[in-house]
């Protein structure tokens, strides 16, 4: 019974709404956090956040998609795809923290800022480029800065949407 129960709600569309409710939560506990706190994001926490919903909407988009067809396949690639791009961002901010005293990096204007005074190209290179601010550790959970969590959250819906993809039905 147990059985049946983790496998109608980890698999098809349920395991799908789960991925899309997942990553929009993650994005909520980190606005929380930002409130209860009162941290102000950096460029590169925004640029995470993105990649969350982002990742949350393709999981969205795969829940209606039939789970035989080859653009089931696609958006499981594509959400693995953004996984990594945003584990990526996570291991640079990562970085940035761990090598704030040999870095001078320095977030600059806020993220707002950039997108309404600069071109795309300039605003990406500056976001990429993190700042102090990026290198700031203001907040843990159990040791682990908010970059290491993203990091893993980030793996763990990539490892999720490989299941839920290739998952016999």
């Amino acid at each position: 019974m147990l059985k049946n129960l983790f496998s109608q709600v980890f698999s098809g569309r349920s395991g799908y709404l789960l991925g899309f409710a997942a990553c929009f939560g993650t994005v909520a506990m980190a606005l929380v956090i930002q409130t209860k706190y009162n941290l102000e994001p950096c460029p590169l926490c925004i640029t995470q956040r993105i990649f969350f919903m982002g990742l949350g909407i393709l999981f969205l988009i795969g829940a209606f998609l039939k789970p035989t067809s080859i653009s089931q396949k696609i958006f499981t690639f594509l959400q693995v795809v953004t996984a990594l791009g945003g584990a990526g961002w996570a291991i640079r901010h990562w970085y940035l923290q761990a090598h704030k005293g040999e870095i001078i990096a320095d977030c600059g204007v806020g993220f707002d800022y950039m997108f309404e005074n600069f071109p795309l190209k300039k605003m990406f290179t500056l976001i990429f480029r993190g700042t102090g601010d990026c290198a700031a550790i203001d907040w843990t959970f159990l040791g682990l800065t908010l970059p290491q969590l993203a990091l893993i959250t980030f793996i763990s819906f990539g490892i999720y949407a490989m299941w839920l993809g290739f998952k016999k039905v």
